[in-house]
């Protein structure tokens, strides 16, 4: 079911990074706290073997741990590394990051290790053959392991109300594993600072009538106790922020 009055976006390959005169991959990784999880993931996001080069672009979101001097002993060429002076929410941290990517391809990436970047040659695939804009992981068409009923519930329920706000069927609405053409990202205006960044990018794109795929992801959940920082209070804040992007006047 189209939208009315959706905005076209341009569907034509996007043009390749200025900086390498190819195409290139941003992998933006949003951190807060994670000096237990953060080095393996980055070990891991460096091991998979990816089709295109690929960027690191680390933002710590003024982690009070140890997270800002570990990542400082593991830059190398491909990783840089930003922090904010005080803590200001994923979303904050994902348009910092986004600011200083240089590829045409973006994805982003949690450093929790309830994500495995194993998956991101096939989230990213559709994407590199020109049949999508975006592209979401979906834990629920592949292996979510460990996920809480009360949380697999508010995930169905985002998935339910983006399927009937936008007309797209959407199984993973709340997905980490999101990518996107860059100049669709960059398009969007976004103004997100915490864990809205998700629905406020599922809404924009498609009221710009981006192409949409989900490949399916495995993930392995992880408690408070672990760090985990979604709540329910964060459940209807998405749900808002999916009705207020639907309806707002451009």
């Amino acid at each position: 079911m189209p939208l009315k009055n959706a905005r076209p976006f341009t569907t034509l390959r996007p043009p390749p990074s200025a900086a390498t005169g190819m195409d290139l991959l941003s992998i933006l990784i949003p951190v807060y706290n994670e000096a237990a999880t953060v080095a393996a993931t980055i070990r891991r996001v460096r091991a998979v073997d990816l089709p295109i080069p690929r960027e690191i672009i680390v933002v710590d979101d003024g982690s009070a741990d140890e997270t800002w001097p570990l990542l400082q002993s593991l830059q190398e060429s491909d990783l840089k590394i930003f922090r904010h002076a005080r803590n200001m929410g994923k979303g904050a941290a994902l348009r910092t990051a986004l600011r200083y990517a240089r590829g045409n391809f973006a994805v982003v990436q949690d450093a929790d290790l309830e994500y495995s970047p194993s998956d991101l040659p096939a989230i990213i695939a559709p994407l590199l053959a020109g049949e999508a804009d975006m592209v979401y992981g979906s834990r629920f068409l592949g292996r979510a392991e460990g996920m809480k009923p009360t949380f697999r519930l508010g995930n169905w329920l985002l998935a339910w109300t983006a399927t009937l706000l936008f007309g797209r069927r959407v199984t993973d609405e709340a997905t980490c594993y999101k990518a996107f053409r860059a100049d669709l990202l960059r398009d969007m205006d976004l103004r997100c600072t915490g864990f809205e960044f998700c629905p406020e990018v599922t809404a924009k794109a498609f009221r710009r009538g981006a192409r949409y795929r989900e490949v399916p992801i495995s993930y392995e959940a992880r408690g408070a106790s672990e760090g985990k920082k979604i709540t329910w209070r964060h459940g209807f804040e998405a749900l808002w922020t999916l009705v207020k992007y639907r309806f707002r006047r451009r």
